[in-house]
């Protein structure tokens, strides 16, 4: 090398660090791209995205040719630094330190941090472009990094180490896409960043939480007289009405009202059981997003919900599947449940048999849903008794005072603000 200008041994030097930098930013940036935005790049026909996915598809390739590339070119530059420190200072132990010294703070600023910043904050401006370049280089050294891998590979394997697949490594779980659901509010609409989280809920539901209760489902009687039958479609509210012979639990079919308002005149016990469509049922405790799935391959939208000895409990339709993904979209009839009415002290005056996943999202409590579905239940789970009017409780710091109760039931009570600790 003493053939050599110093000014050409200082262009090499740059030309190093420069090298150096390129490797330390191509890894940055290959490992922190976004890998699902490069898979749907990459299907678009973007080339930069292809070539990317092709080399994060072996990165142990990948990592082996950014990481010998390094090497190769940090030690060509230490080599430089120790002729270049002898030539200007002379060939002293000092002098040699002080080139090692200043060789690793130009490294770490020019060829370690400052690119691997650039990379990490732009990670998609700087892989593709560098895909260009590591691709060949990756077929040129191939042969040096198969006999590289073999050492690695042997080591690992002496190790008991399974490596992951990269691909595998990167698929998201429920709880993980739900995170970053919630993380990227400012790039999903509200409307729809609501919508996908009531999706991920749907196995934690069950009919039994959205299911209109056995005491308010709109039925009518067949063995009542043809008046009081005919009184009843005229008023109904609901376009499909159960119908049952004498007991809830004897359920002859669901009517759809709409076929027999068109001869209302002419409807008996006869005609209206020749019109009936046979009752589908729904096991109690059935997560809704299975139920959704039923629903389709069954071609039905209406569901009588059952326990294990048989009994109604209830009625589920798709409507409330829907309503519980989309939020409420129609008007309540006056038998739905959840009444409520709002003082001026923050309370809330509430039905007993509101479930309390709606009271919850429309007053925007958090009272309790591992257990009952309804404010009654709740408050007779509480006392393991019936209550009187006026008695007082509170649950999940809410006060609640019973206000009317009927038989065994808490008809009305009212919520009043959570306590401050």
């Amino acid at each position: 090398m003493e053939d050599i200008s110093l000014t050409t041994l200082l262009l090499f030097l740059v030309v190093f660090i420069i090298l150096s930098a390129f490797f330390s930013i191509s890894e940055t940036s290959m490992m922190a791209i976004n890998r699902y935005r490069l898979k749907h790049l990459a299907q678009t026909g973007h080339r930069g995205a292809k070539l990317t996915s092709q080399l994060l598809q072996k990165v142990d390739k990948l990592l082996s040719v950014v990481l010998l590339g390094s090497s190769l070119v940090n030690a060509a530059a230490a080599s430089l630094v120790t002729v270049i420190t002898i030539r200007l200072i002379g060939n002293t132990e000092w002098a040699i330190t002080l080139g090692a010294l200043a060789l690793t703070f130009l490294l770490l600023v020019f060829s370690e941090i400052t690119p691997k910043i650039i990379a990490a904050s732009y990670p998609e401006r700087i892989a593709f472009p560098a895909s260009f370049a590591l691709s060949p280089l990756l077929k040129l050294a191939r042969p040096i990094v198969w006999f590289v891998n073999l050492f690695v590979h042997s080591l690992l394997w002496l190790m008991r180490f399974k490596a992951v697949n990269s691909g595998a490594a990167h698929k998201l779980s429920m709880e993980e896409l739900k995170m970053l659901v919630l993380e990227e509010s400012h790039v999903i609409p509200k409307g729809h960043q609501s919508i996908l989280l009531n999706l991920f809920e749907l196995e934690a539901i069950t009919v039994d939480d959205v299911m209109i209760p056995r005491s308010h489902i709109e039925a009518i009687d067949i063995s009542e007289n043809e008046e009081t039958i005919r009184e009843q479609l005229s008023t109904a509210y609901h376009a499909r009405l159960l119908i049952y012979r004498e007991i809830l639990d004897n359920v002859v079919g669901i009517l759809d009202v709409r076929k027999a308002l068109a001869n209302l005149d002419e409807i008996n016990a006869e005609s209206l059981t020749q019109i009936l469509r046979e009752p589908y049922f729904v096991p109690e405790g059935t997560p809704l997003f299975s139920q959704l799935q039923h629903f389709k391959e069954n071609r039905r939208r209406l569901g009588l919900v059952v326990d294990e000895y048989g009994e109604l409990k209830g009625m589920v339709a798709l409507e409330d599947i829907i309503e519980e993904i989309l939020g409420e979209f129609n008007a309540h009839s006056p038998m739905q449940t959840g009444m409520y009415q709002k003082f001026d002290d923050g309370s809330f005056l509430v039905e007993g048999s509101s479930p309390l996943r709606e009271l919850n999202r429309k007053l925007g409590l958090s009272l309790p849903l591992e257990g009952p579905k309804t404010l009654n239940g709740l408050i007779l789970e509480y006392f393991e008794d019936i209550p009187e009017s006026g008695t007082s409780l509170k649950i999940a710091d809410y006060p609640m005072e019973i206000v009317q109760t009927q038989g065994r039931f808490v008809k009305m009570a009212r919520i009043f603000p959570k306590l401050t600790k």
